[in-house]
Parts: structure tokens; C-alpha cells; sequence
């Protein structure tokens, strides 16, 4: 790799303008046509074909540009989700319950007893009105529902009004599950499709009907609307003009968060890569390479400095290398996933050989940067010397089997319709990815959020992991579709189909010992699919489960009280264990697994030695700037 031309790939001011200029019309039909022919394969272009070929060629390209449009304009109003797949799912679901008496009969029967338990319940609440909190409830809400746990709605008739909610609730979970015929994929699809109409009309959603916010609103004189009011007029502006949400300029990147002293030792058109300046006289002689996902920023892992992972590993005496992603725009639309790893992390690996000649690095990703740090290990381990001394993977999946509800958003249907948007785009944009993941916690994320800022008035802090969340980014047309595609729909990876050079890699292969995360409520990564690195892997594995979600379970600091985690090592010759059997046998212990994951490194490094330098001028890497760079303050 020739490192001063990689060098040379730095946006200029002049380039930047250029961009602004031409970006207005890169998502009109006519640009996409021209791009359809000229993408098209030499032999099948126009300028090759006769006049009647050429008629036929132009034909059949505005026919696909047309669909595709169609398609990126309705998939503004359904916030790309397509409405054949669901439709497809409702059929099936409805068409088959239609053939199943005994499932239509069973239905009926539970929406009879649910009734009785109602009555029973209304009754006792009536005869006890003075005491409506010792009347034992129809249904208990599932443990992550915390709609309903505040006291005023154990009160006479909002008890009764939660009850019959949640027992509609399990109502229709039973009517669009177990129906004979079903496929898999639609029955979670309606599932879900139905858990989501619910929470619409949860009675939490409406002021009439929520105790909470009648009680504040008398308790106030009414000054709770006028706040929720402000409040909403505040989110909306913002929305509209794309500013970030209230309270995230006091957490700018290099300011407040992401503020470890580092270099940034290398960039080129796609990452910057940072050294981080050493702490400690002495450091391991392995250094760290973190790989994060693209589909956030970095900072994740560098926040405030008491929430930094990277500083906790430098001040515990490790050179940290971490890669910055660059925030694509539709120039960057035909970036796949191989440039990802030969510009991301073979060019991550080269920087760091130059910088510390003649040693191993211990590599770490975090979630999509994790499957990816594991691609091209697997493909590096072809070589005759693997570059890594140990890796890490920090809540990642290489096994798209089971990814959970993200699935829901997982078939050709789903993928084309996606496809279609983001050909237009050139990219996924931001807003459409992240609502995607909050109607996976739509309660959580979307509707007790509402509740409380809109009827009680109330605003949550901004702390600095809610700011790095709304500081999203985008994904490359051709990467996205790549990913979903041979990862999602096909789970190339884990079946040993997913080429690298021509050739599939085998997980297998790697042979370095393993350090994996996973946490218990995360549903971007769940902690079961992740579990089957033990089945993938012929190497040392140590799991962990932690507390938490998919990034507040990684976030999880040596001084929190409430952090636990569970820990076990798995041999390459050891029999393998079930992930529910391996979750009840292995001890919780307290604390961070950071400390755990240190001591792990620690062990498998060949002892300590003099910093090496920040960057290597006398080989064409002098530091750029410093850290956190440019790259991360792209919006």
C-alpha cells in the first residue's frame, strides 16, 4: 500500500464545494439514468448496441428507474418499511387462520375468559373502591413494560383500563401466533405489526385516560401542556431544520466527550485513524486496534472521561488505535463492504506495522465492526503470519441466523423496497435507520418519551450517551445492500459462502483466542446469536454477558454499582453447551467487565516496554491533527 498516496485522498475545500453543488442533482430520475447506463456492462451499453438494441436498452432502464422511484417515494411515507411484505404477511396470517377452526375456536374461548377475569376484576375493584391496590390484577405487564407501574394507575377506573389493555394485548399475541401454516417470517412480522398498532392506543398515549398526567395537570394548574407545548414547537424546529436535539451542543466531539489526547496518524478517503498519546511510562508491547461500526460514530467508546473505554485501556498501560469513520454522501454510494476492510482495517494494520514494527496487535470490533474485524481476520489467517495476538468482539454477530426483531425488516420484499430508496439516495439516511430502531422500542423510545415531554412537560437531562445517539450518520448504498443481503437474507458469513478475494472464508480459521460481549437486553445484537461464536470457533472463546443494551451494556463502567456480568472460557476441545444452560450455570459476579477484559489482555501479551511514538514522520505518517479529527464532526 502506498501510504503517501493514500495520504493525498483528503477532502479539499475546492472538492467540498463541488459536492454542495452537484448534490442537488444527483437524486433526480435523469441522473439516475444516465447512472443505470453508464454502470452497465461494457458489452451491454448503448454505445455498443445497435439502434433497435439501443431502443430496447434505454426502454428497460427507464422502466427499472421508474420502479425505483416509485418505490423511494413511498418509502417516505411508510419510513421504509414495504407495504407488499406486510400485506404478503397479513394474507398469509389471515388466509390460513381462516382455515383453522380449532385456532379460530381457541381464540374465542381466551377472549371469553379474558372477559370473565375483567368482570371478576371490576367487581372486586368496586366492592374494595377504597382500596383498589390490594385487588389482585387480571395480568401482570411483562417485565421491560413500565407504562403502567406508577401508583395512581392501581386506582379506580384506570386499573381497570390498563388491565383490559394488556389483556388485549396478550390476546392478540396468541391470535397472530401459533396459527398452522404461518411462516416464520410473517408471523413475526404481523406480530410485531400488531404490538405496534396497540402501543398506539395505549392508554398511557391519551390525557383522558392517563392518571399520571390528569393528577399533574390539576397538581399544576395546566403548566404542564404549556411546557409540553414548548416543547414539542422546540423538537419540531429542530427536526425541520436539522439541528441536533435540545441539550446536545453542551457534548461536542473534542470538547466534552471525546476528548483522550490523541493523534490523528493517518486518513484517507473513507477513515482517519487516531493514535491516542500513552499515559503510562511503560505499555504493553501489543497494541490495541478498535474497529467500530460505521453506522455510528466512534465516540461511543471515547464519551465523557469517566465513560471513556478508551482511556480506562490507556491509562491501563495499552496503545489504542481507533479507526474514525468518514460519514458518507452519494459520491460515496458504491462503496462496498470490502472497501470497508481493505481501507478500513488492512490500512489500520499497515499505519500501525509502520508505527510499531515487529509486533501483533490485539484487534477489537464493535458491533458491525466486529463482523467486519472478523472477515478479515478470517481472510488474514490464510497468510503464514496472522497479525493479531488475540481479538475482541464487543456485542457482534457472525451468525444472522437469529438476529431478533431487526429481522422483522428481512426479506426480499423488505430488501428491495430499502434497495430502491437508498439507489435514489446514494445512502441510508440517518433519520431512516434510527426509526427503524425505535419502533423496536417504540414504547421506551417513542411513546413514554412523548408522554412524558408533551402531557407532563417533563424533559430527561441530555447526558452524553443520548447526545452521541442523535450525532447519527449514513450508510453507503452499495455497503448497506451488501450487508443485509449476504449477512441478513443469506447468512453467507456463518455458512462459509462470504467471498474475500475470491475465495469464502471460514471463521474457523482463526485460531487467535477469542474475547466476546454480549448483553442481555440488547436487540440490535442478541445475546443468544451472539453466543454462537462457541459453535463457529475452533479456538479458546471467553463470553461474557453483561447488563444492559447494546450500547449501555458496552458503556459500562468499573464505577457503577449496578453493573454485573457473567464470564466463562470455552477451550477449543471442550464440549459445547447450550447458551440457556450456559447462562444458568455460569455465576454473576459484580462489577464491570472492563476490569475482567484488561486482565485478559494483560495475559496475552508479551510483556511491557517504551511507548512508540505518535505516528512515524521518517515513513510519511506525521501526526495530522489531533484527535478526534476531522471525520467525526461530519453531519
Amino acid at each position: 500500500m502506498d501510504l503517501k498516496t493514500d495520504r493525498a485522498l483528503v477532502p479539499t475545500k475546492t472538492a467540498e464545494k463541488t459536492s454542495t453543488k452537484t448534490g442537488a442533482s444527483e437524486n433526480t430520475p435523469a441522473f439516475a439514468l444516465k447512472t443505470a447506463i453508464q454502470s452497465a456492462p461494457v458489452q451491454a451499453r448503448p454505445d455498443t448496441l445497435s439502434p433497435l438494441e439501443r431502443d430496447s436498452y434505454t426502454s428497460t432502464a427507464l422502466a427499472e428507474v421508474l420502479d425505483r422511484a416509485a418505490h423511494a417515494t413511498l418509502a417516505k411515507v411508510t419510513l421504509g418499511l414495504s407495504p407488499a411484505s406486510l400485506m404478503g404477511a397479513y394474507f398469509d396470517w389471515l388466509i390460513h387462520l381462516n382455515s383453522a377452526p380449532g385456532k379460530r375456536l381457541q381464540l374465542v374461548e381466551k377472549a371469553f375468559r379474558k372477559a370473565l377475569r375483567l368482570q371478576r376484576f371490576a367487581m372486586t375493584c368496586a366492592l374494595h373502591s377504597a382500596n383498589n391496590g390490594d385487588a389482585m390484577p387480571c395480568i401482570e405487564p411483562l417485565p421491560q413494560d413500565t407504562r403502567f407501574s406508577a401508583p395512581e394507575w392501581q386506582q379506580f377506573p384506570f386499573n381497570i383500563i390498563y388491565q383490559s389493555h394488556l389483556l388485549a394485548q396478550q390476546w392478540w399475541h396468541v391470535a397472530t401466533t401459533g396459527v398452522p401454516g404461518v411462516s416464520a417470517q410473517h408471523e413475526r412480522a404481523l406480530e410485531f405489526a400488531a404490538r405496534q398498532i396497540l402501543d398506539v392506543f395505549a392508554p398511557s398515549n391519551f390525557v383522558m385516560t392517563n392518571p399520571e398526567v390528569l393528577a399533574a395537570t390539576q397538581r399544576e394548574m395546566g403548566q404542564n401542556f404549556v411546557r409540553g407545548f414548548q416543547n414539542f414547537m422546540e423538537d419540531w424546529d429542530r427536526a425541520v431544520s436539522g439541528r441536533p436535539p435540545v441539550g446536545a451542543e453542551a457534548f461536542q466531539p473534542g470538547e466534552e466527550v471525546a476528548v483522550t489526547p490523541g493523534k490523528v496518524v493517518y486518513r484517507n478517503r473513507l477513515m482517519e485513524l487516531i493514535q491516542y498519546a500513552p499515559t503510562t511510562s511503560e505499555v504493553r508491547k501489543e497494541p490495541v486496534l478498535i474497529v467500530p461500526a460505521w453506522i455510528m460514530k466512534y465516540y461511543i467508546l471515547d464519551l465523557s472521561p469517566r465513560n471513556s473505554l478508551v482511556k480506562y485501556l490507556v491509562d491501563n498501560g495499552f496503545t489504542v488505535f481507533v479507526i474514525s469513520w468518514k460519514n458518507p454522501d452519494p459520491h460515496d454510494r458504491d462503496l462496498g463492504l470490502d472497501d470497508y476492510r481493505t481501507l478500513g482495517i488492512l490500512s489500520a494494520l499497515d499505519v500501525i506495522s509502520a508505527i510499531a514494527p515487529a509486533r501483533q496487535v490485539h484487534g477489537v470490533g464493535y458491533c458491525l465492526g466486529g463482523t467486519l474485524l472478523a472477515i478479515a481476520a478470517a481472510a488474514l489467517a490464510r497468510t503464514p503470519d496472522s497479525p493479531f495476538a488475540s481479538l475482541s468482539f464487543l456485542a457482534a454477530q457472525i451468525d444472522f441466523e437469529e438476529p431478533g426483531e431487526l429481522q422483522l425488516f428481512i426479506d426480499e420484499s423488505q430488501l428491495r423496497f430499502l434497495e430502491d430508496m437508498m439507489w435514489e439516495q446514494g445512502f441510508l439516511d440517518a433519520k431512516q435507520m434510527s426509526g427503524a430502531f425505535q419502533m423496536l422500542r417504540s414504547n421506551d423510545l417513542v411513546w413514554s418519551r412523548n408522554m412524558r415531554e408533551y402531557m407532563l412537560g417533563d424533559r430527561a437531562p441530555m447526558s452524553d450517551l443520548m447526545a452521541w445517539n442523535a450525532d447519527s450518520t449514513r450508510l453507503p448504498y452499495r455497503m448497506h445492500s451488501q450487508y443485509l443481503r449476504r449477512l441478513y437474507l443469506n447468512n453467507d458469513l456463518a455458512e462459509g459462502r462470504f467471498d474475500v478475494d475470491g475465495e469464502p472464508v471460514q471463521i474457523s480459521d482463526v485460531r487467535v483466542p477469542l474475547f466476546c460481549v454480549s448483553t442481555q437486553k440488547d436487540h440490535v445484537a442478541p445475546w443468544r446469536s451472539v453466543y454462537k461464536w462457541n459453535r463457529l470457533s475452533d479456538t479458546d472463546v471467553t463470553f461474557v454477558l453483561g447488563q444492559g443494551g447494546h450500547n449501555t451494556g458496552i458503556v459500562a463502567t468499573p464505577d457503577d454499582p449496578r453493573s454485573s456480568y457473567q464470564i466463562a472460557t470455552r477451550a477449543d476441545n471442550d464440549l459445547h453447551i447450550s447458551p440457556d444452560a450456559w447462562a444458568a450455570e455460569v455465576p454473576r459476579r459484580k462489577g464491570s467487565w472492563w476490569v475482567e477484559w484488561v486482565r485478559w489482555l494483560g495475559e496475552r501479551s508479551s510483556g511491557s516496554g517504551a511507548p512508540p511514538p505518535l505516528g512515524c514522520p521518517q515513513k510519511g505518517l506525521p501526526p495530522l491533527t489531533d484527535a478526534p479529527g476531522s471525520y467525526v464532526h461530519m453531519k
